[in-house]
């Protein structure tokens, strides 16, 4: 069964095919995506689907607190996103 992690504090220079290459060097992922602004640019932020449970237990584990391009990841289960208020 797919297992979503959610990436965080992803240096604003670093592409998703850094990030996949990152990843996929240990484990066997099914996606990646890099979250960007209207403009392109990251928003610093991520996912990554694994094919099976194991594997994304294991990259937790492993590159949870993990530093690229000096900035140490926050890699933890996705949850569903919260409603917010919407801002003006």
């Amino acid at each position: 069964m797919a297992k979503k992690l959610f990436v965080g504090n992803i240096n604003w220079n670093t592409s998703r095919d850094d990030l996949e290459e990152l990843f996929s060097q240990h484990w066997e992922i099914e996606e990646c995506i890099l979250i960007k602004d209207e403009g392109g640019r990251s928003k610093g932020f991520g996912f990554v689907t694994f094919n099976s449970e194991e594997d994304a237990n294991s990259a937790i584990e492993a590159l949870n607190w993990h530093e690229i391009e000096w900035r140490a990841l926050f890699v933890n289960e996705a949850r569903p996103q919260e409603k917010r208020e919407r801002r003006y």
